[in-house]
């Protein structure tokens, strides 16, 4: 477990000046001029033949602005990569494409097998890059939390969640899904994600018993979990410098998009000019380089951004909740006893103890036994003498455990013990609301 003693989650003012340190290339001068290209040539087709409900729809939404997040621009140029890689698919293709009678034909053929090793190439680059960084986020929350059982109980949570979300989408394609539905329900399930390290930081929904039993937890790790994702958070620094350029090669890749659906549709009876299929060609490429470069770049941001700074450099003291500990003085020649009550099996006991020390080292013994229902005793834990421990263990059975610290072997000295001991129920998800 690393230490944040000192540190402060990052605050938006400390990213202004280390973004300072990472200028973005302005985006080429082509991104422009070939989306307004497309632009009039979408226009055009359009004239010529009224679109149907459903590229009308397409139409209107390209012609949107792009989302205000990055994270939602990003699942927004995955999306539209994975539909336009369906239209380049052969199969898809006019079939004037697919069986070229002509040297033209053929040509545009070549072109367009060029154009989907393209945007497959930027569609390979663009899940690396959602891999790593939900990687690397989650890896930062692990490093500050005890390595014990604490810090595996979030990452089983993470994993059910993971299993629960990919079956979502393994059968939403089975049903036959479109793209659009898939993509929706990943924004949605990205949502959702949010909010669980929000209700990790906030110690809410299905960590706020998780969290509540938590020791050792810092509470900075807490406090950066909860507001990363703020409206006015950290985050907003980044989308303000870096979204411009991202907002453009989205409404791009849209535009893109488009003119293939409406090329496909009318290639019967529009027959494309070699220069109108060099301008798709252009499109793509300028688009493609143009979008791994900002990968590229985002992602080494991304990899050299600290989550926590000093708290000198913040300027500002972060609060730090204060344990809740006990003390008790467990007198020479006697033992003291917690009994906890566990109601179902696979739930953790946990404990973290040590002794008040003066001039003299001592220490104290501890054992924890399972009592059942007709009083029979068995050993869970045996006899052993600490100066401080911290452990667990998963109940195999409900039932009454009790934790004894045995100071029976003393005859002078008294013990005084700080403790604290919990019973933390299984980490149940709760079930989705209709």
């Amino acid at each position: 477990m690393a230490s944040t003693e000192g540190l402060v989650p990052i605050t938006r003012a400390f990213l202004a000046s280390y973004y300072e340190k990472y200028p973005f290339t302005p985006l080429s001068d082509d991104v422009s001029r070939l989306s307004s290209d497309i632009a009039s040539l979408i226009q055009l087709l359009t004239v010529q033949s009224p679109p149907s409900q459903g590229v009308t729809s397409l139409i209107d939404e390209a012609n949107r602005q792009p989302p205000h997040k990055i994270d939602e621009n990003m699942w927004k140029n995955r999306e539209q990569m994975e539909e336009i890689l369906f239209l380049l698919q052969p199969s898809r293709w006019p079939i004037q494409l697919r069986e070229p009678s002509t040297s033209e034909d053929a040509d545009f053929a070549s072109i367009l097998q060029n154009l989907k090793d393209n945007f497959d190439n930027a569609f390979t680059a663009m899940i690396s890059f959602q891999t790593k960084n939900s990687e690397r986020i989650f890896s930062t929350v692990m490093t500050y939390m005890p390595q014990d059982f604490r810090g595996t109980l979030i990452r089983q949570q993470k994993e059910r969640s993971e299993r629960n979300r990919q079956a979502e989408v393994d059968a939403l394609v089975s049903s036959g899904g479109s793209i659009r539905h898939i993509y929706a329900l990943l924004w949605k399930q990205q949502m959702e994600r949010r909010r669980q390290l929000a209700q990790l930081g906030s110690a809410t929904g299905v960590y706020k018993t998780l969290v509540k039993y938590l020791v050792g937890v810092p509470q900075v790790l807490l406090d950066f979990i909860r507001q990363i994702n703020d409206d006015d958070g950290p985050m907003e620094e980044q989308r303000e410098r870096y979204g411009p350029p991202l907002y453009s090669l989205t409404k791009m890749v849209m535009a893109i998009r488009v003119l293939l659906t409406l090329m496909w549709e009318r290639y019967d009876t529009f027959k494309l000019s070699r220069d109108q299929m060099n301008l798709l060609s252009e499109a793509a490429i300028v688009y493609t380089s143009e979008f791994e470069r900002f990968v590229t770049f985002i992602s080494d941001v991304f990899a050299n951004s600290p989550f926590f700074i000093s708290a000198d450099t913040a300027g500002i003291l972060g609060p730090r909740d204060n344990e809740e500990y006990k003390e008790i003085i467990v007198q020479a020649g006697r033992t003291y006893e917690v009994s906890l009550m566990v109601e179902s099996e696979n739930s953790y006991i946990a404990w973290d103890f040590s002794l008040m020390q003066g001039k003299i080292s001592m220490d104290i013994g501890f054992s924890v036994e399972y009592i059942n229902a007709s009083g029979e005793k068995t050993l869970i834990l045996p006899y052993r003498r600490f100066e401080a421990d911290q452990g667990n263990f998963s109940t195999l059975m409900a039932g009454n455990y009790k934790l004894v610290w045995d100071n029976s072997y003393s005859t002078f000295f008294k013990k005084t013990l700080r403790y604290k001991v919990d019973c933390i129920p299984p980490v149940v998800e709760p079930e989705p609301s209709n």
